[in-house]
């Protein structure tokens, strides 16, 4: 698969997305503001948005935005950097502590590493934060966002270049246990690809939860605030699901080897070995499962660790180290660590194609992890220019918004059919 916009090539038109959405939401029109202080780029923002069906408000600044601010607020807030008497930092902070659940588009001229840096801000604070649009920006480019955005927010058939966020009611949270009991839980997969061959050889399974009024809620909604109890069930259920879904691509011709995440604490109190020994499939084209750690775990009890590892490789069940590099603390111990996957941290691959410093500590950590034996996967590429400096780099396997976002498994099959009449899938 070479490295275009074949993915997004398989979506639904946005006509036919909005049709979904709207039978979706029984009539009901979304709801958007803009934060920006220059009054024409805004008239620019109505004229764009006009045929995307969405309530607008305008404001100039973080205090317009608040004392215009209502229990039913927007779906999605299209934000300025610079504002009149303001900055998009102060309306991060006032989204935060109204706990906000829409979706944050930054939209600037300014440059692309501070975008990158308010939008980190952004997700520090919880919020869903969407991949910023440079200024200036065309009509084309505003409505197509808006449109797959909404797509895969409500599980329509298009998916959007951006993360799924639901419209929460104002102050109302999501819990984990809520989500458990009233059978909201459902797995989304995300493709993941390898960079080198150009074809797609696995997928991560992703949480999401589909609220009966709210559509599909992110797990940055419902994770955070849960006790360990109710994470050990879901990661549970995504094991059994990553087992009994398999069976599913590999009927559809695609065997791929699917991951999950887990804590450290769920390889040591988890019958996992025993799970897999009841829902394997019996099938010799099993490649197995990939448990993903995230880095600081790993590093607490290393021994504990590799006698985990080396337990669950009896199952066919290899250990992936998420988000390193986060610290980087960690560099030279990555010999004492067992994994067979290494995934870097995505603040690394963000603007690794123009940003000398995160290019050169992913190419140190691609250099290393291939000295031990490990497979580089780069989460979260976004930009061409990532892709095409990360394959240059020589990493594996890459994941994230540029190639799809993570989908319902139905989706997913539907679109490895349609890769496979042009592409290889592995």
């Amino acid at each position: 698969m070479p490295p275009d916009d074949s993915l997004a090539n398989a979506k639904t038109s946005p006509a036919s997305a909005a049709r979904a959405d709207g039978a979706a939401r029984g009539g009901a029109r979304r709801r958007g503001f803009i934060v920006e202080d220059e009054a024409a780029i805004r008239k620019v923002y109505y004229a764009a948005l006009g045929a995307c069906d969405l309530d607008l408000g305008g404001f100039s600044s973080a205090q317009e935005l608040l004392d215009g601010w209502r229990p039913d607020h927007p779906d999605i807030i299209f934000l300025d950097i610079a504002l009149d008497r303001s900055d998009a930092i102060d309306v991060i902070r006032a989204l935060a502590t109204r706990k906000y659940r829409g979706a944050v588009q930054i939209v600037s001229g300014r440059d692309r590493a501070l975008q990158d840096q308010v939008r980190r801000v952004g997700e520090q604070h919880g919020l869903t934060m969407l991949p910023p649009l440079e200024k200036p920006f065309r009509a084309a480019q505003l409505q197509a966002l808006v449109q797959n955005y909404f797509a895969q927010t409500r599980g329509g058939e298009a998916d959007a270049a951006a993360p799924a966020a639901a419209a929460d009611d104002f102050g109302l949270a999501v819990t984990l246990d809520e989500v458990l009991e009233n059978g909201w839980l459902q797995f989304y997969y995300q493709p993941k690809i390898d960079l080198q061959r150009k074809c797609i050889v696995g997928a991560e399974v992703l949480a999401r939860c589909r609220h009966p009024d709210r559509g599909i809620i992110p797990p940055g909604s419902f994770l955070p605030d849960a006790d360990e109890e109710s994470v050990r069930k879901l990661s549970r259920l995504a094991l059994t699901a990553a087992l009994e879904s398999w069976a599913n691509f590999a009927q559809a011709g695609f065997p791929l080897k699917l991951a999950i995440n887990v804590s450290v604490n769920d390889l040591m109190k988890l019958p996992i070995h025993s799970l897999v020994r009841e829902l394997r499939p019996n099938d010799a084209h099993w490649p197995g499962l990939i448990l993903e750690v995230t880095e600081d775990q790993a590093v607490r009890d290393i021994a504990l660790t590799q006698e985990i590892a080396t337990q669950l490789s009896i199952y066919d069940i290899v250990l992936a180290l998420d988000d390193f590099g986060s610290g980087y603390s960690h560099l030279a111990r990555l010999k004492e660590l067992p994994f067979a996957e290494v995934k870097l941290d995505r603040n690394l691959v963000a603007d690794c194609g123009e940003d000398r410093q995160n290019a050169s500590l992913c190419e140190t950590a691609i250099e290393l992890a291939h000295h031990f034996g490990a497979t580089v996967v780069a989460e979260g590429i976004e930009k061409r220019s990532e892709l095409q400096a990360l394959t240059a780099m020589g990493c594996d396997i890459g994941q994230g918004f540029l190639f799809a976002p993570p989908m319902p498994q139905d989706r997913l099959i539907l679109l490895l059919k349609e890769l496979a009449q042009k592409f290889a899938v592995a």
